[in-house]
Parts: C-alpha cells; sequence; structure tokens
C-alpha cells in the first residue's frame, strides 16, 4: 500500500485526509475529565486543537461525554493512544483497535499516535514499558505497528518514551527508534520532554538525540513538566509547568526538524487555565520565531 509523507494531502492508505488535518504552526491542550468545563469556556483561538486519549473515552456517554463531543465539535481533535501495547508480547486487541477506529472516525481524528513501549503481559501492567533496543524488538514492534495502521485504516505515529531502567541493548535509544520508523513506515511523535528527563537520568546528550531523529517522520511535538527528584534524577510527571531546557530544546527541534503541531500535556496539579493557556501562547511564539534548517 502506498505511504506518504507526514502533512500529505491523503493517508497513509490512499484515502482523503479528514478535514481536521492541522496546519504546522499549531499549539493545542490536553483534554482531561477535570478541565471539561473550562475547555468549553475557553476564548476562541486560546488553542488551535485538543488531544484526548480514546482508551478514556471510548464508550463513554451522559455529561462527560456529551462535553467531549461538544468540544470536538468546535475544536480539532487528535488522540494519544495509551493501552495498546505496541511492543507488548501478547496478540494486539483487534476489538479495541475497531473501537478505537470508530471513535477515530466518528470524530474525525487525523493524528493518532502511540507509545513506542509495552503495557501488558498478561494483563494491564498501567505503566508503559521500554523496548530492549535490539533487532529482534525492531522487527517485532514495527510488524505489530503495521497491523496497527491496517487495522485503524490510517498512518500512526509513535512517541519516544520517558523510562528509568535501561533495557538490554544492542544499539542506542536514538538507533534503535530509526530502526523502528524505518521498518514500520510510520512517523515519530517527540516529546521533547522525555528527551530531557532520559538525557538526564542515563547521561547522554540532549540536543544530539533531538538532531539524530529523522525531520521527514515527524508529525508531531509534546511538552510537559517534570519532577526534580535530584540533579541526576527527574521524573516524568505531565504535573507541573514546563521547564526552561525543554522549552530550549522545543526551540532546537523546531529548527532542525521544522514546525509541527504542539502540544501541551498536563494531567495533574492542574493551575488555573489562564496559566496552561500562557504555555499554549509560548508554543506558537517558539514557532513564529523558528528559523527550521539553521542548527543552535
Amino acid at each position: 500500500m502506498p505511504r506518504h509523507a507526514p502533512g500529505a494531502d491523503v493517508t497513509a492508505f490512499g484515502m482523503p485526509a479528514p478535514a481536521s488535518s492541522l496546519p504546522a504552526a499549531s499549539a493545542g491542550l490536553g483534554l482531561r475529565r477535570d478541565l471539561l468545563a473550562e475547555l468549553a469556556a475557553a476564548p476562541g483561538g486560546a488553542f488551535d486543537f485538543l488531544e484526548c486519549a480514546p482508551d478514556n473515552w471510548v464508550g463513554i456517554g451522559g455529561p462527560p461525554g456529551e462535553a467531549l463531543a461538544a468540544l470536538a465539535a468546535r475544536h480539532p481533535l487528535t488522540c494519544h493512544g495509551l493501552s495498546l501495547s505496541l511492543g507488548g508480547p501478547e496478540p494486539l486487541d483487534r476489538e479495541f483497535l475497531a473501537r478505537t477506529r470508530a471513535f477515530l472516525d466518528r470524530h474525525r481524528v487525523h493524528h493518532y499516535s502511540e507509545h513506542l513501549s509495552y503495557c501488558t503481559d498478561e494483563g494491564h501492567l498501567y505503566d508503559l514499558l521500554p523496548l530492549p533496543f535490539t533487532e529482534a524488538a525492531v522487527r517485532h514492534v514495527a510488524a505489530r505497528i503495521g497491523q496497527a495502521q491496517d487495522l485503524l485504516g490510517r498512518r500512526i505515529a509513535v512517541e519516544n518514551i520517558a523510562y528509568y531502567a535501561a533495557p538490554w541493548r544492542d544499539m542506542d535509544e536514538a538507533d534503535f527508534i530509526n530502526a523502528v520508523l524505518d521498518a514500520a513506515d510510520c512517523d515519530l511523535l517527540l516529546d521533547v520532554n522525555n528527551v530531557q528527563v532520559n538525557a538526564v537520568n542515563h547521561g547522554y546528550d540532549a540536543a544530539g538525540f533531538i538532531a539524530r531523529m529523522p525531520s521527514r517522520r515527524v508529525a508531531g511535538y509534546h511538552v510537559a513538566g517534570h519532577l526534580d527528584v535530584a540533579p541526576d534524577l527527574k521524573v516524568d510527571t505531565h504535573g507541573s509547568a514546563v521547564s526552561e531546557p525543554v522549552w530550549g530544546l522545543l526551540a532546537l527541534a523546531f529548527d532542525l526538524h521544522g514546525v509541527r503541531p504542539t502540544l501541551l500535556e498536563r494531567d495533574f496539579g492542574f493551575p488555573p487555565l489562564p496559566e496552561l493557556l500562557d504555555e499554549v501562547a509560548h508554543i506558537r511564539r517558539i514557532q513564529a520565531a523558528a528559523t527550521p534548517g539553521r542548527p543552535r
């Protein structure tokens, strides 16, 4: 089946792209239940899109489901999966994928992503665990990404995760990610905060890691806050404001790989909505200042 680069006007499977396809210079905010009322009352133009985890919304009705539908009717919606377990040992959940596809089609979702990780082994593990950085793992997860793309009927992006115990490795993390992207012919959701967290925890250069990512496969970016536990330990929490080093890495990523839709993730410890919107506005300022092709 034909493949197409990010931003093409058809999907990876030759179908017309949904009308909700996002412009490159767009900044979004995570749609969380605690924010439903505030997002509904947000001023026009405060954000360009919202992102939700379909795992948390498939089959949800009542007032929360109605609130989601109302927001999706007013704003472009992207989706970021949590429980597909692309790298797991068990067969992909075809029923769950079918329900996810119906959700994506119903809300005309163009951008769908999942984590380059696994989270099931005879049941859900309730964490996103890293894969071993080996050729065998590349083949395994690439085949499953291909299956997921076929069942979802759309190209997907995989996100680099934060991890704390390094898996077995025959290659480094950047080489592993590149190998998976090539073998699966999928896209990358580059989580800049996860790069910063891993760089500190595992002792590598964050800017160098970003430079090694393939520009043509970067479909979007995530930024979030983390917890500074110690000088050599950071924990990816999505529970605080974005740090200055992460903002700097985002600017570098724009210069190296180009501006793409960028999401602010916040999962708890929500400040007043205007504070979150200030961070969304900061994403827009960095996008406007970007000079693709000029390494910093």
